[in-house]
């Protein structure tokens, strides 16, 4: 196996493998290495400076294990750290950012939601979405307080995650929103959760399956794209508590997985 062999990804906690999971459905060949920062979860609720520096490490370490090119599979960290990222690593960054297009053109009455987390929300990279391609419909904006938390938990039919989805959800509903941006990596965990409670008048839309394609884009543009050759693997580090993250992490890629701590 070459030295830089592996796509790197990163989020706050379990989120991104709902972003993992499109890149190994369009990039079986790819080996993959994935870092649940679930000690820190979430991000949204940190400092920007704080952020930079998870976002620095956790690049530090996948490039180390060989990482020739790293997904930020969280809206949060893109925001506050993917120009830094990308002025100390040559390699392909690829960012994560709230679907708004996409939602704008499957909009019929002109009124989008956004579930994301407070530090999405008020970031500049947010703002210059919404003003770019949103500038002609309503855009109902819903942090999300503790919901990451919740998620985070493995529990998705537990009475205070459902009743947080609910309290979030509803006054989306009353906006009679008609498209809803699923605005951090943690919520299309729950994407049946939140169909049940909005019904099926709204098109629910994240960004997963169009991150994997610009990683493909890009792996294919700088020739890093692996042979196929049956040989993709998959590894995992979190920074929170391995014997929960085994079981949760497994449960989610359909598969025993072996979790490593996370040494940063």
């Amino acid at each position: 196996m070459n030295r830089f062999s592996s796509v790197g990804v990163f989020d706050s906690g379990i989120g991104g493998i709902s972003v993992l999971r499109e890149i190994h459905a369009l990039l079986p060949d790819e080996s993959l290495l994935y870092i649940a920062d679930s000690k820190y979860a979430p991000y949204g609720d940190k400092g920007v400076d704080f952020i930079v520096q998870r976002s620095m490490a956790c690049t530090e370490f996948l490039v180390s294990r060989g990482a020739k090119a790293i997904v930020m599979a969280c809206n949060t960290a893109t925001a506050a750290a993917v120009t830094a990222l990308r002025a100390c690593y040559a390699i392909p960054i690829i960012a994560m950012e709230p679907a708004v297009k996409p939602a704008v053109l499957a909009s019929r009455n002109g009124r989008i939601g956004v579930l994301a987390t407070a530090g999405t929300l008020k970031s500049e990279k947010f703002d210059v979405l919404v003003k770019q391609y949103a500038d002609q419909v309503q855009v109902v904006s819903q942090p999300c307080p503790g919901l990451v938390e919740e998620i985070e938990k493995g529990d998705f039919e537990s009475a205070a995650l459902n009743r947080l989805l609910a309290q979030y959800l509803v006054p989306l509903l009353a906006a009679e929103v008609d498209a809803l941006i699923l605005g951090c990596t943690h919520y299309p965990l729950v994407r049946q959760q939140i169909a049940r409670i909005i019904g099926d008048n709204v098109q629910i839309i994240d960004s997963g399956a169009a991150v994997a394609r610009r990683l493909r884009q890009q792996l294919d543009e700088h020739h890093l794209l692996s042979p196929v050759n049956g040989d993709a693997s998959v590894q995992w580090w979190t920074s929170g508590d391995v014997v929960s993250a085994e079981e949760i992490i497994g449960r989610l890629w359909a598969n025993e997985v072996k979790v490593q701590l996370l040494p940063v």
